[in-house]
């Protein structure tokens, strides 16, 4: 019971913190491009509670990946829809790598604050969490970015495509997701191309601190 308390206390807010600013940052540049239909929604808040959906987030608390309610977006509304959903669908994305960099950042500034007692007490739980958003913040960054409807990737491909092209791609959209899950768990795609790209990416970001990270990503999930 105590490492269940444990472990939600180190993921509850980071997990929260990006799943919150990912559909935030879509429903933001859709309102700047033209569509305030999350505004009008009451979805351009900080307040996770407008976001979250229940399944994705039991995911995202036991597996290490979930998902949020998506914002609505019209894309009839956009000024120019075909070219302007790339930056709506790019956004949440970048929302995500934006919060690794600072989860990075944070981890790598914590490092060098003096070890003693007093500070440990204080600097080692944010850690802790720092290390999980950065390792969180990738995941739903890179997941976002395949190119499947109705995942952000699907989305950023289609308004690269032509029209026509796009409008079959766009056909893929309800079968989408079941798509994703067949390929993440029943392929060595994940094995294959994603840890690696993310084990490189917390190298590259966390230099030394990377460590931290592991540590974490074993106490939460074994291995």
């Amino acid at each position: 019971m105590e490492d269940i308390l444990v472990k939600c206390s180190i993921m509850l807010v980071p997990a929260l913190l990006a799943v919150t600013a990912h559909e935030l940052a879509h429903g933001y540049a859709a309102d700047r491009l033209g569509d305030p239909t999350a505004r009008l929604l009451g979805r351009l808040t900080f307040n996770p509670l407008r976001h979250l959906d229940l399944f994705g987030t039991l995911a995202l608390l036991l597996v290490g990946f979930g998902w949020a309610r998506p914002v609505p977006v019209n894309p009839g509304n956009l000024r120019n829809p075909h070219r302007h959903m790339l930056w709506v669908a790019l956004s949440g994305p970048l929302a995500n790598l934006l919060l690794a960099l600072a989860s990075a950042l944070l981890l790598r500034l914590l490092a060098l604050v003096p070890d003693t007692a007093v500070v440990e007490l204080l600097s080692r739980p944010l850690a802790l969490m720092a290390a999980f958003s950065l390792y969180i913040n990738l995941i739903l960054a890179l997941l976002n970015l395949m190119p499947v409807p109705p995942l952000d990737g699907g989305r950023i491909l289609a308004a690269l495509l032509p029209p026509a092209w796009a409008a079959r791609l766009r056909q893929i959209e309800p079968f989408g997701l079941l798509l994703v899950i067949g390929l993440i768990f029943f392929t060595d795609l994940w094995s294959l191309l994603f840890a690696p790209v993310i084990l490189a990416a917390v190298a590259l970001l966390a230099g030394p601190q990377a460590a931290v990270v592991a540590e974490v990503m074993r106490f939460l999930f074994g291995g």
